[in-house]
């Protein structure tokens, strides 16, 4: 796969604010009210972290243009035990490899293990809870030395994960989660920060609109990631009175394709012109909703305008790139994740620690969209663990 090098517009981890006021909102959707400043609310609510106080439209810019501008997060740390078992085998299984994020994770997984001397053998979960599980299933019988997680949540795979661990295979999950660290029946779980991504995603449409955007959220029940994404989005998009959440639609990923045109055209027709900006936690819900917005003749450009919170995959970079109905998206650095995964299974074998490790999204638009198909930091990265592994 081809490498897109780091371009202006990388989101800076230190470029997250902590505030003091917030939303908190639950899946009702509706409009805030007039005016630009942030919605006082309770202060220990879950997102207070992520909305800022005063004018959050000028706050909302200033993250864009931050971000667009940032070059930080990107770089691991650059101690850790070397490499463990040559010539071992690790299992990769997938919620579903026909999704562009899971399915680039799990390249960078076979590029940094190639590394190491290891074999990757990849399962599909052909985006069912049966499936994983038999794909899990698979996996262990296959008796590897490790088991990645890829985008599904342990707690739906409890049973097998305890099998897993019985048999004395530590696991890793991307995305495993609705945060990264331990937990779970997982050594460890690598994610970006998704509030951070979220927080991103929202502050672009409210900067874009300079405070007016009339929203639609899109999530999937099923991922508890995804859920957290897209509450966050909501909080911070009802933190700003001029803006509203119109709808939050909980629809499964796997079928955006099939569903979206259906629910863009009823958005379209109940809220018309007030419709002015897609939120979804992942890019595939736009493929589907582009056939919608070019069958209702919406303009390319124009409104409403796509923002996916994370990850990343070269199909919303061509159409970011396009000028395709999608405007934006919060990319992850997924072949850096994959290396990371590679790490702590490394770590894990070696029984130490997690790494501690949290790379930072990045903020793509136009004016930096990749030339090629995956979000791939200059930050030298590969050679930090070459060099950890003693490779």
């Amino acid at each position: 796969m081809n490498k897109a090098k780091l371009r202006r517009g990388l989101l800076s981890w230190a470029a997250v604010p902590v505030a003091l006021t917030v939303v908190l909102t639950g899946c009702a959707s509706g409009s805030v009210g007039g005016g630009t400043k942030a919605t006082p609310a309770a202060s220990d609510s879950k997102y207070a972290s992520i909305i800022p106080k005063g004018d959050i439209v000028a706050a909302s810019k200033k993250l864009v243009s931050d971000s667009l501008s940032a070059s930080t997060g990107f770089t691991p740390k650059n101690t850790g035990p070397k490499a463990q078992q040559g010539g071992a085998t690790v299992a990769f299984v997938g919620s579903d490899l026909t999704n562009g994020g899971v399915n680039t994770v799990s390249q960078g997984v076979k590029e940094a293990a190639k590394v190491m001397g290891w074999t990757v053998n990849v399962y599909d979960g052909k985006a069912t809870a049966q499936g994983r599980t038999d794909a899990l299933n698979q996996a262990i019988a296959a008796k590897p030395v490790a088991i990645v997680l890829g985008g599904f949540d342990p707690t739906e795979q409890a049973a097998t994960i305890k099998t897993a661990a019985g048999a004395g295979i530590p696991l890793v999950g991307w995305h495993a989660g609705s945060a990264a660290g331990p937990g779970g029946g997982l050594f460890t779980n690598v994610s970006t920060d998704p509030l951070a991504v979220s927080q991103l995603a929202a502050a672009y449409a409210v900067a874009d609109s300079n405070g007016k955007a009339g929203v639609a959220i899109f999530t999937d029940g099923q991922y508890e990631i995804a859920v957290e994404k897209a509450k966050a989005m909501e909080a911070y998009v009802k933190a700003c009175t001029g803006c509203s959440v119109l709808s939050y639609q909980d629809s499964p990923i796997a079928e955006a394709d099939s569903r979206m045109p259906g629910l863009i055209s009823n958005l379209l027709q109940k809220d018309g012109d007030k419709l002015t900006y897609l939120l979804a936690i992942n890019g595939n819900y736009f493929g589907g909703a582009q056939q919608a917005l070019r069958a209702a003749g919406k303009d390319p450009a124009g409104t409403p305008k796509s923002v996916a919170a994370g990850d990343g995959d070269s199909a919303e970079f061509q159409r970011i790139r396009s000028v395709d109905y999608q405007a934006a998206t919060v990319a992850e650095p997924l072949i850096l994740q994959g290396w990371e995964i590679v790490d702590e299974v490394n770590r894990a074998l070696a029984k130490t620690d997690w790494s501690g490790f949290v790379p930072a999204p990045g903020l793509i638009t136009k004016a930096n969209v990749p030339s090629g198909d995956t979000f791939d930091p200059a930050s030298g990265y590969r050679d930090v663990y070459k060099k950890v592994w003693g490779k």
